[in-house]
């Protein structure tokens, strides 16, 4: 059975972990969406919906274009 300390050490653990993966989400989150619609192009393209394909692909430089104006607009401030 858990001791009451052990709860309370395995919960601090957890929220230690949460937090550097939030900072890493909130540092990395425009990179991690731009790769995904790289591949979801890719694969668009390579199953025969060409247009499509270019369509999405298009997103890429799009999200992270936004997402520097974003950083620059936080920066500002």
């Amino acid at each position: 059975m858990l001791t009451l300390v052990t709860i309370i050490a395995i919960v601090k653990l957890m929220k230690d972990k949460l937090k550097v993966v939030l900072e890493f989400w909130a540092k990395y989150y425009p990179i991690i969406l731009a790769f995904l619609s790289f591949l979801y192009s890719v694969t668009l393209w390579f199953t025969g919906n060409k247009l499509e394909g270019i369509f999405v692909g298009l997103w890429v430089p799009s999200i992270l274009g936004f997402s520097i104006a974003i950083r620059q607009r936080r920066n500002q401030k």
